[in-house]
């Protein structure tokens, strides 16, 4: 498998930030890690073992950035309006400097990209796929939760309200509402088995807020056997991606 480690200059994060990227051709996949906020978490926790012969066969390309999730949800030393606009800094990064970066490496300036994500990926995934749907026009989101408010103790604002799926959905309209309905569609997966607690019922929520708006979705809802970990996502995804690209093609 063709595998370059890559530290991309981020203006927006004032540091290199850390890109695995695997493959050499096939339908762009951004992969966002979950709370560890690692790059080579995929890697690491065996998803490329069961993703590896779609990546050889050219079928996927993958994009497994870091992230700044500790910074700025997990670790509640700062406040939370404090926190929130690096997780903007963060939203910059990616689609002003890795965006660009993706699509120079793919040769095509206009390619859609997908975004896939476990746990607190998931979040990311469904917010960027909802925010701009110009881009990403697919989301797996596996086992995520879409209120952050859990993670700012109940404190919002503006810019919390903005990275809410389960607080901005409600109100979208007119025009950006209708450009995510033209382009963007969102499956959202979790299992009814340990650690789930939280994400079953958000995944129901936010589907029927996604259903509510006319949205393109699918919550895919599995056995009271699956747990909220990497060998059942290793599975979730491989199902999901391998549709994803009968769908491309």
């Amino acid at each position: 498998m063709d595998k370059k480690h890559e530290r991309i200059p981020s203006r927006e994060m004032g540091r290199r930030m850390h890109l695995w990227r695997y493959g050499s051709y096939g339908l762009p996949v951004l992969v966002f890690p979950s709370a560890s906020g690692m790059a080579h978490e995929w890697e690491s926790q065996g998803m490329l073992d069961a993703l590896g012969d779609l990546v050889e066969a050219g079928k996927l390309k993958l994009y497994c950035t870091e992230s700044n999730v500790a910074e700025a949800w997990t670790r509640k030393e700062n406040p939370a309006a404090w926190r929130i606009q690096r997780h903007r800094d963060y939203e910059r990064y990616v689609v002003t400097e890795l965006v660009p970066f993706i699509r120079a490496d793919c040769r095509s300036e206009t390619i859609p990209i997908a975004v896939t994500g476990t746990s607190l990926g998931a979040l990311f995934s469904a917010n960027f796929g909802l925010k701009f749907p110009s881009i990403f026009r697919w989301a797996l989101c596996m086992s995520g939760r879409y209120d952050t408010t859990w993670l700012t103790e109940g404190f919002t604002n503006s810019d919390i309200y903005f990275n809410n799926p389960m607080a901005f959905v409600p109100n979208l309209a007119g025009a950006h509402l209708q450009q995510v309905r033209e382009n963007t569609h969102l499956v959202l997966v979790c299992g009814q088995g340990k650690w789930e607690d939280g994400n079953i019922e958000d995944t129901r929520a936010f589907a029927g807020l996604l259903e509510a708006k006319g949205i393109s979705h699918e919550c895919d809802l599995w056995g009271h056997d699956v747990a909220h970990e990497w060998a059942w996502w290793k599975r979730q995804a491989r199902h999901h991606l391998l549709r994803l690209i009968a769908r491309a093609t």
